[in-house]
């Protein structure tokens, strides 16, 4: 491990000590966890791209179909049914 040296402010110190007592672990383990949690891909999304995916899934949800749970049965039996003749009409599918 490394050893650094680092200025932080009076509030994220303060911060810092709480979070390491209630967590019962030292201050660089708290640390290490946070600088973890930001992916060096960049991955991280601001406020405004969360709210923009979030809001595109919501928009595709209200899109899907509703129907009822008789109507999705129905149609998964058919499915099975359907596998059960073959991929050719009229052409039964041979046993293993």
């Amino acid at each position: 491990m490394k050893k650094v040296t680092y200025t932080i402010d009076d509030r994220t110190a303060t911060t810092l000590r709480r979070a390491a007592a209630r967590h019962r672990k030292p201050q660089s383990a708290i640390v290490r966890e946070a600088v973890a949690q930001y992916r060096p891909d960049g991955d991280r999304r601001g406020e405004e791209e969360r709210r923009r995916v979030l809001n595109v899934l919501d928009a595709y949800w209200a899109s899907m179909p509703k129907r009822s749970n008789a109507a999705v049965e129905k149609e998964l039996r058919e499915i099975r049914a359907s596998r059960r003749v073959g991929w050719r009409p009229g052409v039964p599918r041979r046993r293993r």
